[in-house]
């Protein structure tokens, strides 16, 4: 569920009188957001609290305290005298030895952290006075020092129930939310200051009365992913066929042929015209299977599980493609040139045979279903209400929606994403999750998420930076994002 501001807060006062503590509640997301912060940051560094005077810089100050005990340097700035805090947190400030109240920002070398605990969901208008400051501090040493922005709960400055920033607002690299995700983070107009999604459940918070929309948590998400039976085989994981690549674009191919291998695909199969077979056959990894074919007629669509259509195809070949994408009975993973056929004529989405999961980009959306001032969401759902399939929209904040079930936001990823290939990749995960027995829309979830834990785990463990990433690092980091998963990781 989704929640607004005042749904939150009734949801909290009814926490309240249920039993649970202002004081519970603080410790359980302090101790969250550390937990969450450990999971980027393994190793400790420097870590600047920029403390508000109420319940949210009380809870960055419980946070505080566990990233102390794991080796960091504690750094505060207060945004009010400690005789004007609320009580509950004055205590935590006091209560925290071995960190230091600083008035200015002296140099720093090393991992930097930005925690932002100034403003909660009860704050609204334009911040003012020291928390403007404050904001505007930490924006320019996010930028200046290579800082890493945390925002508890939301970044201040943004509205919880609108998305909209009528001031200065902390532009967050994580937002760790807690109790609910709240309606204004998964804001258009938010994506860029909330930045990548966390979800810290607080117990005994009720959240029934929301909007059903989710985020996509590891939580929610593992008994999609169980243990693999000791007895199971090649065939139990499904026969992924793929037609993709041609010539000049031979690497789409490579890449999502790679991808179905590393996220579990039993069997995959590579098709190949004549003008690619001989160096798609040297170049792809030894367990792709490459089949030459004369056409796309030629595919056997009755022996395969799924089948995976458009990276890298080209044009020429758009009349067969059709064909192919409305006659299949098995299951069907659209992406690129797949997409680029159906948008000649869209109404071809109401007759196809078989469930079909489409994966655009946002360009690749707009040549199928015009966006026309409707929100991604809108976009998304009034697509799905028009056409029988199953959507994958891609984006910084990319949406699963599927007529019937609510839409979940996907919570994984970082900018090191924003480079060729990783289309591709994320065609053929999905390709061999369909392969393994999920559903379009949980092949679509699972793959998103996994793709991009698999991004931010080549980030965090020092393999690759933001620049470096690659579609090449994302496939090799799918094994530890799957461990990430069933780990339950946020």
């Amino acid at each position: 569920m989704i929640l607004t501001a005042q749904q939150m807060k009734v949801a909290e006062e009814l926490a309240f009188r249920n039993g649970a503590t202002p004081e519970g509640l603080m410790q359980i997301a302090g101790e969250g957001i550390a937990r969450c912060i450990g999971q980027f940051f393994p190793d400790p560094g420097t870590a600047v609290l920029y403390c508000g005077k109420g319940h949210n810089g009380g809870d960055g100050l419980v946070c505080a305290k566990h990233l102390l005990n794991q080796g960091w340097k504690i750094l505060i700035r207060l945004a009010a005298p400690e005789s004007d805090m609320a009580e509950l947190s004055r205590l935590h400030l006091l209560a925290l030895h071995g960190a230091e109240v600083i008035d200015s920002i002296p140099q720093i070398r090393g991992p930097l952290l930005l925690l932002d605990g100034l403003l909660g969901i009860g704050a609204s208008g334009s911040p003012r006075g020291a928390i403007q400051e404050l904001i505007h501090e930490m924006n320019a040493l996010r930028r200046k020092s290579g800082g890493y922005t945390v925002a508890v709960d939301l970044p201040s400055g943004l509205d919880a129930t609108t998305g909209e920033m009528p001031g200065e607002c902390v532009q967050a690299d994580l937002t760790v939310t807690l109790g609910a995700v709240k309606t204004g983070l998964v804001a258009d107009a938010a994506t860029a200051v909330v930045g990548r999604l966390a979800f810290v459940e607080l117990p005994g918070v009720p959240t029934e009365d929301g909007d059903p929309a989710s985020i996509s948590t590891a939580l929610a998400l593992r008994p999609l992913l169980p243990i693999r039976d000791y007895d199971s085989y090649k065939g139990t994981y499904g026969h992924i066929g793929i037609l993709a690549g041609s010539s000049g674009f031979l690497g789409a191919a490579r890449l999502c042929s790679a991808a179905a291998v590393h996220a579990g695909g039993g069997l995959v199969t590579l098709y190949a015209l004549p003008d690619c077979h001989d160096l798609l056959a040297s170049t792809c990894i030894p367990e792709v299977m490459v089949q030459l074919i004369a056409s796309y007629d030629e595919i056997p669509t009755n022996k395969l599980d799924v089948l995976a259509l458009g990276p890298g195809l080209g044009g020429e070949h758009h009349e067969e493609l059709r064909g192919l994408i409305r006659d299949s009975r098995i299951p069907c993973v659209l992406d690129a040139d797949a997409l680029n056929a159906v948008a000649i004529d869209p109404s071809l989405l109401c007759h196809c045979a078989g469930p079909r999961l489409l994966t655009p980009h946002p360009g690749e959306m707009e040549r199928l279903f015009p966006q026309i001032g409707r929100t991604r969401r809108n976009w998304a759902t009034d697509f799905i209400e028009s056409y029988p399939v199953t959507l994958l929209l891609k984006g910084s904040r990319t949406i699963i929606a599927e007529k019937g079930n609510p839409p979940v936001f996907n919570s994984t990823g970082n900018p090191g994403m924003g480079s060729g290939g990783m289309g591709d990749v994320l065609t053929g995960v999905c390709a061999a999750l369909i392969g393994s027995g999920h559903s379009c829309r949980e092949a679509a979830m699972l793959g998103a998420w996994l793709c991009g834990r698999a991004a931010e785990i080549a980030i965090f463990n020092g393999t690759d930076s933001q620049e470096s990433l690659s579609a090449t690092s994302v496939i090799a980091h799918l094994g530890a994002a799957c461990f990430s998963l069933r780990n339950g990781d946020y």
